[in-house]
C-alpha cells in the first residue's frame, strides 16, 4: 500500500480511469424524458463510488425531479467543514453526426478522454470522490470534515434543489462551499472563480395560418411565421451588438477599472481564441474586450431556430409555425425574472401584424460573486500552486451554475470554485473531452486543498 496519496493516486490511475470510463457510459441526460431510468442509475452509481471511498452516511434522497445523492465524513475535530457539490446530469448530445467517437463509448487519445460528461461535470466531481478515497487509503483520516450533495438537474437550471437546500440546511451546513465545475484559463494556467453569470431562458413561438401553405397561392399575400421570427429576432440587439431590449441594463453593475486591469493583466490571447475556434473575427458589445464581454457584461443569445421545410431538396412551402430558443447571461444586480418580463415586452412590441407569439419563461438563476481576498479562496491558491507550480488566476466566468447563489444565501457560507476543465473541451458541444493533465493534476490540487483548509482560520 502506497504510503502517501500521491504515489496511491499514480498506482492507481489506471484503473480509476476504467472507473470513471464506467460513469461516463451511463447516458444519465436531464433534459430528456426517455433517460429517467439512466439518471437513477448514474445516482445509484455515484452512491456506490462514495460507499468505496469511505464515505458514511451516503443515501439517495428523492426530490420532486431527480435524485440527490449525500455522503459525509465527520471525524476531523475542530477542523472545518466543506460541502463539495456537483452533478451527474449531462447535456444531450446533438447533433450526433458531429461526434467522432460515440459520446457515450468514452475513448482516450492524445491524453484526452472523450466523453459527454466527461469535463462537464462528471470528470471532475468523480475527482473530489478519488481524491477522498486516496486521502483514507493512504492516511486513514481526513484533515476536514466533507459532505457531498451531488444532483442530477443541473443541466436543466436545478428546478428543485434550492428548496432541498433549504429543506435540509442543517444537514448541508459547513464552513465552506466547494464546487469544480468551471474552466481553467487555458492549459498550464489554473483559475479561481470568484464570479458567475445569472441565467434566464425563454422560447418565442409563433403561429400564422391555421396550416402550412402553398407559397405560390398565398406567398406575399399571408406573413410568413418566418419571416415574423426573423423580424422579432432581429429586433433584439443593435449594430454595435448591445441588447436593444428597454432596461435590459439598468441593473447592471460595471466592471471596476480595478477588474479591468486585473482582466488586462492576464494577457488573455484574443488571437488564439479565434485561431482555437476556427474563426476570423470576434463579436460582441461595442468597448469591452472578449474577456469583459464574456465575464463581466450581460448577453441574449439565440440558441436555436426552427419552423417550415428542413429536408433534402426544395419544398415551397409557407410554414404555419416558427420558433425560437433564447437564454440571457445575467450579471450584477440583473433579476432573471425581471429580464424575462423585459423581453416579453419587446417581443409584443416586435410582433409584425398576421401572427400570434407565444413566450414561455423557462431556466431561471441568479448571478453570483464572492469576494477573492476571502482566506478559503487564498487557501485554494496555495493549493494549485503546490500542484501546478504556478500562481493560479483570479477570474470570473461567463457560465452559470444557478445554484451557487442560492447556496451562498441559504447556507450564508463562502463559496470556492476550483475547476479543471479547459475552455476549449467542447462542454455542451459534440466531442466533450476532459485533458488528463489537468485529471492528475486536479487530484493533487484538491487533496493540497483539504490539507490547506485545515490550517486556516475561517470566519
Amino acid at each position: 500500500m502506497p504510503n502517501n496519496y500521491r504515489s496511491y493516486l499514480a498506482e492507481n490511475r489506471n484503473r480509476n480511469l476504467e472507473e470513471l470510463k464506467a460513469l461516463l457510459k451511463i447516458e444519465s441526460i436531464s433534459a430528456l424524458s426517455a433517460h429517467k431510468k439512466d439518471i437513477h442509475t448514474a445516482a445509484e452509481w455515484i452512491q456506490n463510488a462514495l460507499q468505496t471511498a469511505g464515505l458514511e452516511n451516503v443515501r439517495i434522497m428523492p426530490t420532486d425531479g431527480n435524485p440527490i445523492v449525500y455522503a459525509d465524513w465527520l471525524h476531523a475535530e475542530c477542523a472545518p467543514t466543506a460541502l463539495i457539490y456537483g452533478h451527474y446530469d449531462v447535456q444531450p448530445v446533438d447533433p450526433l453526426n458531429l461526434w467522432q467517437t460515440p459520446p457515450f463509448e468514452p475513448d482516450i487519445r492524445d491524453e484526452k478522454i472523450y466523453a459527454r460528461g466527461s469535463t462537464d461535470d462528471k470528470g471532475q466531481i468523480f475527482m473530489h470522490i478519488k481524491a477522498i478515497q486516496a486521502l483514507l487509503e493512504t492516511e486513514g483520516k481526513l484533515p476536514v470534515n466533507v459532505k457531498f450533495c451531488i444532483e442530477g438537474e443541473e443541466e436543466i437550471g436545478s428546478p428543485n434543489l434550492e428548496s432541498f437546500v433549504e429543506k435540509n440546511s442543517d444537514l448541508l451546513s459547513a464552513d465552506v462551499l466547494v464546487i469544480s465545475d468551471t474552466p481553467m484559463l487555458e492549459k498550464g494556467k489554473p483559475a479561481i472563480c470568484y464570479g458567475l453569470r445569472g441565467l434566464c431562458a425563454m422560447q418565442i413561438d409563433v403561429k400564422g395560418a391555421k396550416g402550412d401553405l402553398h407559397s405560390g397561392i398565398y406567398g406575399g399575400g399571408v406573413q410568413n411565421p418566418l419571416h415574423a421570427l426573423s423580424a422579432i429576432l432581429a429586433s433584439l440587439h443593435d449594430e454595435e451588438g448591445r441588447v436593444a431590449v428597454e432596461g435590459f441594463y439598468d441593473k447592471v453593475v460595471p466592471l471596476t477599472e480595478e477588474e479591468r486591469q486585473a482582466f488586462r493583466d492576464l494577457h488573455y490571447s484574443e488571437e488564439h481564441v479565434k485561431k482555437e475556434l476556427g474563426i476570423t473575427e470576434l463579436y460582441g458589445e461595442k468597448g469591452y474586450t472578449f474577456l469583459e464581454r464574456t465575464w463581466g457584461r450581460p448577453t441574449l443569445e439565440i440558441n436555436g431556430m426552427y419552423g417550415g421545410f428542413e429536408g433534402e431538396g426544395i419544398k415551397t412551402v409557407l410554414p404555419a409555425e416558427a420558433h425560437a430558443k433564447l437564454s440571457c447571461r445575467l450579471v450584477g444586480n440583473q433579476e432573471p425574472v425581471e429580464i424575462q418580463q423585459l423581453i416579453e415586452e419587446h417581443v409584443k412590441r416586435h410582433t409584425p401584424p398576421g401572427v400570434e407569439v407565444t413566450f414561455t419563461r423557462m431556466d431561471k438563476g441568479r448571478p453570483f460573486t464572492t469576494p477573492y481576498d476571502h482566506p478559503v479562496i487564498q487557501a485554494a491558491m496555495r493549493a494549485y500552486q503546490s500542484a501546478y507550480e504556478v500562481t493560479p488566476a483570479l477570474t470570473r466566468m461567463g457560465g452559470s451554475i444557478p445554484i451557487v447563489e442560492a447556496f451562498g444565501r441559504i447556507l450564508r457560507l463562502p463559496v470556492v470554485l476550483m475547476g479543471f476543465g479547459l475552455p476549449g473541451e467542447n462542454f455542451h458541444a459534440p466531442n466533450e473531452h476532459f485533458h488528463l493533465e489537468n485529471y492528475d493534476k486536479g487530484l493533487l490540487t484538491i487533496c493540497e486543498y483539504w490539507k490547506e483548509l485545515a490550517k486556516t482560520e475561517i470566519s
